[in-house]
């Protein structure tokens, strides 16, 4: 008996205790006024039987005969059978079985048929592949071996200030956080945090990253044939420190800082508001003297190794303006003057003989706009080439006319040129004409000649 049929039972109870009329019941049975009529009749001779589905417990009229399923089981069980799991040997499906059982022994089954009968068999079961999902990567076991790098762009000062972003590093053993507002995400961005970072802890061993052109980019043409590794600015700068940038292959890899991001969205940003602060200079004052530290105290956890893999700043061997700066190589030239993005840099003629014309020598710029010039010996030192300043070509004087003034564009003119008289043609008896006729006369000659030694056929 279904569920449907016990509700029935129920409310037919009420309608034969006198409790209900069968118009009342109608809608409680989800029948007709007809139908109420002939349920009711069948309870009273019957009971809760009546309510039953007289072709429950039957075998249909549509059924297949035993002997064919039999049959169908075993063929399927002989050739399409085989191991559950995935690989060598794996078993058809049902799909597939009903196929092959038609085209290879001409018996014809429904898919759903034949589904039913191998699992009744035990010859089939439907068993939900789980979608892969990504795992958390255990934590690093020392601080410095991985700090995760990345910037958020938000609404930080909602709508008191500009939209601003955040760059964020967090370590991955302990989880301490260092952040810095700045307008966009720009290497000078990267490298304002990461020199915030070895101030505080120490130059890391590694950098997690995305795979932007601030931190990582493709291999030039040039580059991949001469199988040298492609180098940001940002990227030459952690080189520079010993330090290896890893970019990840999703966000999901770098989840730490990424859910750091929800965190500091949420906390962060009522901060602010209570604070009243709306810029980028109060947002980084504020963050260094009370967030940081409340923040790193709740949410900071020890290392599972005491050991540091931090390296201290005078490891590196380079002084800052030599680390942290935009690096471009760039070709003296035979005045001795080094071009650099628009601006004329005339080297200290002392130094000719040092730095001769066509070497290379590596421009460096600070954040603040500071020029350095350097020169790299055979033997790998960096000598600083003393420079100034000097005033860019003159352009290329205008071209005079007789009477002294310059000569402009056609366009320019007040008045347009004159047209130039066409030459007239040679006269009948010039020379041109009578050497010319005589060619003409010598070349008819050996046509002539041609044509009588080799008549056409």
């Amino acid at each position: 008996m279904s569920d449907r049929e016990f509700m029935r039972a129920i409310v037919l109870r009420r309608v034969t205790a006198g409790e209900l009329t069968i118009q009342e019941a109608t809608p409680l049975l989800g029948v007709s006024y007809r139908q109420a009529k002939r349920l009711t009749a069948r309870y009273r001779a019957r009971g809760r039987r009546g309510l039953v589905h007289g072709n429950t417990g039957r075998r249909s009229n549509r059924a297949l005969p035993p002997e064919q399923r039999e049959r169908v089981v075993a063929l399927v069980r002989t050739h399409y059978g085989g191991s559950v799991a995935r690989g060598p040997g794996q078993r058809f499906g049902p799909t597939l079985a009903a196929e092959q059982l038609w085209t290879d022994h001409g018996v014809r089954v429904a898919v759903s048929t034949l589904a039913r009968w191998m699992r009744g068999a035990g010859l089939w079961s439907r068993v939900r592949r789980a979608r892969p999902r990504h795992q958390r990567r255990e934590r690093k076991a020392h601080g410095g071996e991985l700090v995760q790098l990345d910037g958020s762009f938000h609404a930080w000062f909602e709508d008191r200030g500009p939209r601003a972003c955040v760059m964020t590093m967090i370590d991955d053993a302990t989880g301490q956080t260092l952040l810095r507002f700045g307008a966009e995400e720009t290497t000078w961005a990267a490298a304002t945090v990461l020199r915030a970072w070895i101030a505080a802890y120490g130059i890391p061993r590694a950098l997690y990253t995305d795979w932007k052109n601030v931190y990582l980019r493709a291999p030039t043409t040039n580059e991949r044939a001469r199988g040298e590794r492609p180098l940001t600015q940002f990227g030459r700068m952690c080189s520079k420190l010993g330090i290896q940038v890893i970019g990840a292959a999703s966000p999901q890899a770098k989840g730490r800082v990424e859910r750091s991001h929800g965190t500091h969205q949420d906390r962060l940003i009522k901060h602010l508001r209570l604070g009243g602060i709306r810029d980028v200079a109060a947002a980084n004052a504020y963050v260094a003297t009370h967030y940081l530290p409340a923040h790193n105290r709740r949410f900071a956890r020890a290392p599972a190794s005491a050991v540091d893999y931090h390296q201290p700043r005078a490891a590196c061997g380079r002084a800052d303006p030599d680390v942290f700066c935009l690096e471009t190589t760039r070709v003296v030239g035979n005045d001795h003057v080094v071009t650099y993005q628009g601006r004329s840099l005339q080297l200290d003629r002392r130094l000719r003989g040092r730095v001769p014309a066509k070497s290379r020598v590596l421009v460096r710029e600070a954040e603040d706009g500071t020029l350095r010039l350097i020169q790299v010996g055979r033997d790998g030192r960096e000598r600083v080439v003393p420079w100034q300043e000097t005033a860019a070509r003159a352009a290329k004087p205008p071209c005079v006319t007789s009477a002294g003034g310059p000569l402009r564009p056609a366009a320019l003119r007040a008045t347009p040129p004159a047209p130039v008289p066409r030459r007239a043609s040679p006269a009948l008896d010039h020379p041109w004409r009578r050497q010319h006729g005589h060619w003409v006369q010598q070349a008819r000659a050996r046509n002539g000649q041609r044509a009588q030694r080799h008549p056409a056929a």
